[in-house]
């Protein structure tokens, strides 16, 4: 009975596993993603920093961006600090790509450092060349602890 038992729930969960991974297969194939942001048509994206491998410092960081309109674009980020630091940054990188592209080009980036505070942050509104989807990606930095972070890609229409 015990053994039925078993086999009876490892024939369950493989059957839940083939599902759960079927069902995430087909969610994913229907949106477009580049470099792990996907395509889309919302209004905003945000994106948090991947997780430093060891630090004290970095606390988090995020990057932003905004569709005010067409061919408009509020783009940046902040850097958080676990405390006051010497020295903390943030990269601000703008990136767009064409639905059928396979990889972000550059656009625009730009740099902002602070000494003796918790926290940076850096934005700015550029008006760009509509049907193309841009992102921001951020690189965040306390000290010696550097981490990164992005959006999904954000539809901007022609003005």
């Amino acid at each position: 009975m015990k053994r039925c038992m078993s086999i009876c729930c490892v024939c369950a969960m493989a059957l839940g596993l083939s599902f759960g991974v079927s069902t995430d297969t087909q969610a994913a194939s229907s949106v477009k993603v580049i470099d792990g942001s996907q395509l889309t048509k919302d209004v905003e994206s945000i994106g948090y920093t991947q997780k430093v491998a060891r630090g004290e410092d970095l606390l988090t960081g995020y990057s932003k961006i905004v569709r005010m309109g067409p061919g408009e674009i509020y783009a940046g980020g902040t850097t958080l600090a676990a405390h006051e630091v010497e020295r903390i940054g943030i990269g601000v990188i703008i990136e767009r790509a064409k639905e059928e592209d396979t990889k972000w080009s550059f656009y625009d980036s730009w740099n902002k450092f602070l000494e003796n505070t918790d926290r940076a942050s850096s934005k700015k509104y550029l008006d760009v060349e509509g049907d193309y989807y841009y992102r921001v990606r951020c690189v965040h930095s306390a000290n010696d602890d550097v981490s990164s972070s992005f959006t999904d890609g954000v539809y901007i229409e022609e003005p």
